[in-house]
């Protein structure tokens, strides 16, 4: 029964959890292989840490870059299914088979052509900068791979299936975790519930770390794959792979916005890290280590985020607006309530959060203040991540492009600067310009979303 006159429609929550958990989740365990990784990293020093984080907000900038790609397919594939048209879902799973071989082999020549020159333009120390190198080049050779998880993976939440990205998620995260326990650390003895025994160690350190990862993305990369190809519903098998205008260029329209977007953005990180990376090792130290705290308290935002981009697909495909206002309304409520929670769980356990990762008592000083105070802006930024995704969903991204390039330039980068570079503050003041960044990003898609200029459906 439809609901026109309800504010909160609760007969969507399954249809909206059925879609969120297995993001979450999924989202979650990286998180958590994420931790062991930086873990396992930091117990050989803060020189180790330094080295990995030197290069992770280049390592953000390409593959946000993929996400973009499949932003498009998104889009397309969630109006294909909501209207019934698997045919249309079909051939455009096919082309992004192509989107995944053209970009991949294109980053892979870009990442691999430049793994020397990164850590230079990071800033990193030069006592690191060979090591966050080499650590870089490995990272980046299985490119294709990575493109098929994260362009695949996108397309088949796009078709509602939101379990087959997280199991596969869980079997990279397994197979990192052993990879890198076997790579980082020398042969040791183990003990184990009372029984010691022999553990084999290559004693690789942080390009075991890299190599262990490189793995796992091929695995990830291999399985998805299969997966696509077996798909009852859009697998794109008996399907030309050969460029379709009549798909490619609606899913480059909403793309490309998406593309610029994460391209400007990330490399507003880059250069956000850069200024941060000129602050010394200690504070590249409590930056990496915070950064990593902080992305496990975004997973309820971003499963959200995927559910609200599918379900805002599905219904501008069946042009059904009753369950559209609904399901944006019961989402938001959802997504604040839980930004909330895990914003006082982080406030109150940021400093034990980051002695998980360094012993280092300065490190752990600095990476607790910076954390408390981007707690108290969790619930604002999940506002924005959700409004986003119903952009996304329904193929509205150049207004997310222009909301968060001018956020990040003109507030973050411009505030880091003069906080930074010219008045010689800390890290504290940077962070203080990131958090001023989120709350301008929930204010404008407020604004946008209240307008209702994002919903072709406004009218009916």
């Amino acid at each position: 029964m439809k609901t026109k006159n309800r504010m909160i429609d609760l007969t969507l929550l399954p249809a909206v959890f059925a879609l969120a958990w297995p993001t979450m989740l999924e989202q979650l365990m990286g998180t958590a292989v994420q931790y062991v990784d930086t873990a396992m990293v930091g117990s050989l020093g803060t020189y180790a840490t330094a080295a990995v984080g030197a290069t992770t907000t280049v390592n953000w900038l390409l593959g946000s870059t993929l996400s973009a790609f499949g932003v498009g397919f998104l889009a397309f594939i969630s109006q294909a299914c909501g209207a019934g048209r698997p045919d249309r879902a079909r051939r455009a799973a096919a082309q992004s088979v192509l989107a995944v071989l053209v970009s991949g082999t294109a980053f892979t020549a870009l990442a691999l052509g430049l793994s020397r020159q990164v850590p230079v333009w990071m800033r990193a120390d030069p006592s690191i900068r060979e090591l966050a190198g080499r650590y870089f080049f490995i990272l980046y050779t299985p490119m294709l791979f990575r493109a098929a998880t994260v362009i695949i993976g996108t397309v088949l939440r796009a078709a509602g299936d939101t379990k087959t990205p997280m199991r596969v998620g869980l079997l990279v995260n397994a197979v990192n975790i052993v990879l890198n326990f076997l790579l980082i650390y020398e042969t040791r003895t183990v003990t184990f519930f009372g029984v010691s025994f022999t553990l084999f160690g290559a004693g690789r350190g942080v390009v075991g770390a890299a190599e262990a990862s490189a793995a796992s993305v091929f695995v990830g990369g291999t399985v998805i794959t299969a997966a696509l190809l077996r798909h009852r519903e859009i697998s794109p098998l008996g399907e030309s792979v050969r460029p379709d205008k009549t798909i490619l260029l609606p899913c480059l329209r909403i793309a490309l916005p998406n593309m610029l977007q994460r391209f400007a953005t990330s490399l507003g990180y880059v250069a956000f890290a850069a200024m941060i990376n000129s602050l010394g090792e200690l504070s590249t130290a409590a930056h990496t280590i915070a950064n990593t705290v902080e992305s496990a308290f975004y997973v309820p935002g971003y499963g959200m985020m995927t559910a609200a981009a599918t379900l805002t697909g599905n219904a501008i495909g069946a042009g059904d607006l009753p369950r559209l206002r609904s399901q944006a309304r019961l989402i938001l409520l959802l997504e604040v309530s839980m930004m909330v929670l895990s914003g006082g769980l982080l406030f109150t356990f940021a400093p034990d959060l980051v002695r998980l990762f360094s012993r280092d008592p300065a490190v752990i000083l600095l990476g607790g203040t910076v954390l408390r105070m981007v707690a108290c802006s969790e619930p604002f930024y999940g506002i924005s991540i959700v409004i986003e995704g119903m952009l996304m969903g329904a193929g509205k991204t150049a207004v997310s492009f222009i909301f968060n390039v001018t956020g990040m330039w003109c507030v973050r980068i411009v505030g880091t600067f003069v906080c930074t570079q010219l008045l010689g503050f800390g890290l504290v003041s940077a962070w203080g310009c990131m958090i001023t960044h989120n709350l301008l990003l929930c204010c404008l898609f407020v604004i946008y979303y209240r307008r209702g200029k994002w919903n072709p459906l406004r009218s009916i």
